[in-house]
């Protein structure tokens, strides 16, 4: 990292644990007695609370989204090209809250916790979770900030499914819902995907049937194999093209030279699924794709996904990006399509772009243009209500 901090950057930040003791029941129908959610904000809250913004984070993120925990961190928060002064969630107007989901191993409750019945990680008898659960965590951290309606609700893949539960299970505590590159429900071949990555998980010696914290153990080979089948699948196949094509990291294929071949594909899916391994939780990986797989926002709305958002009350921006093939512009359509039928407003930017699914993390011109005139309208809105007071 630079000597100083990059232009529009938030700085330095650091996460809060916020602490919640009254008892939380959740879908399963079991019940959490206490819970800890970690946090990071960004930017002041106005005097109205009017200009507060929950960002939801996807499968993979967390509660640092933007900013840098160190002058010595060499990369910033997952979502900082997007968060900050001057950029689409500027943060000169908007005070931004994103906390680590309940479920999550960075510091929220979660199977790397400690069960208060047991004094043992929780590991494999942590509940199950819907994104229901997410949704009335987030609430009670709202009232614990002293938010009453949030501005806008964002989120990317899983975190536009958090997002479009919120304007469900609570529609006059949003203004405005933001869903880019995400789905109502997931495809078959998507649930396939996650399945395959689970059984690399419990495949693992060292996963002990998910008590491998209470054993010392960390299954690190099945869940780095996990990563690498993620992020192929969140990756296009021209981006790999350009980024790879078939060069090769080491060996030859010349005639009479027998030596080990490696592409440099090969390379890279190693390093991510290694440095994956070592910073994130196997149970809470399988947690969190299986909250992926059940998520069904018309499940109980007679599968009619335009009776579903006739409960909605805020207005909804939807981005798709073209070359997504896990989340593709299809599935973006038809939330759309859905609002339409419920008579709710809605803006619809589907991107060109190279980088697949993870195209909603990257810089993109039109994606940042679409992104920050829709954020300036929110913007305005919050500025408006502050005045109006």
């Amino acid at each position: 990292m630079p000597d100083s901090l990059p232009a529009h950057s938030v700085g330095i930040t650091e996460p809060q644990q916020m602490q919640f003791e009254e008892p939380l029941e959740l879908a399963c129908g079991r019940v959490l007695p206490h819970y800890e959610l970690t946090v990071e904000t960004y930017g002041e809250l106005n005097r109205t609370a009017s200009n507060a913004v929950l960002i939801c984070h996807a499968l993979s993120g967390n509660h640092h989204a933007a900013g840098y925990h160190s002058p010595d961190d060499r990369k910033p928060g997952w979502w900082d090209a997007y968060i900050g002064p001057g950029k689409p969630i500027d943060t000169n107007r908007f005070f931004v809250v994103c906390p680590n989901n309940l479920g999550g191993c960075h510091g929220s409750t979660g199977p790397c916790s400690i069960n208060p019945d047991t004094g043992q990680p929780w590991g494999r008898d942590f509940p199950p979770l819907r994104a229901r659960d997410w949704v009335h965590s987030q609430a009670r951290l709202a009232a614990k900030l002293g938010i009453g309606q949030w501005a806008a609700v964002i989120g990317g893949s899983l975190g536009g499914m958090n997002a479009m539960r919120w304007a469900l299970e609570y529609p006059d505590r949003l203004r405005h819902c933001v869903v880019i590159a995400s789905a109502l429900k997931l495809s078959a071949q998507n649930i396939a995907f996650n399945e395959i990555a689970r059984r690399a998980i419990k495949s693992d010696p060292d996963f002990c049937e998910g008590d491998y914290l209470a054993r010392g153990k960390i299954p690190r080979q099945g869940l780095a194999l996990a990563r690498m089948i993620g992020h192929v699948t969140y990756l296009s196949d021209e981006l790999m093209g350009t980024r790879f094509g078939r060069e090769l990291r080491r060996g030859t294929f010349e005639r009479g030279r027998d030596t080990p071949i490696e592409f440099q594909v090969e390379s890279y899916l190693r390093y991510q699924g290694d440095s994956f391994s070592d910073h994130f939780d196997a149970n809470t990986y399988l947690l969190m794709t299986k909250i992926l797989d059940y998520f069904d926002l018309a499940r109980e709305y007679g599968d009619d996904p335009v009776a579903a958002f006739r409960h909605a009350l805020c207005k909804f921006l939807v981005v798709s990006f073209s070359s997504d093939w896990r989340f593709s512009p299809v599935r973006s359509e038809e939330i759309v399509n859905a609002l339409v039928g419920a008579n709710r407003e809605v803006a619809y930017a589907a991107i060109d772009s190279e980088f697949g699914h993870d195209a909603f993390l990257l810089p993109n011109h039109r994606y940042e243009s679409v992104f920050r005139a829709y954020m300036n309208k929110v913007a305005a809105e919050a500025d408006q209500l502050a005045r109006a007071e």
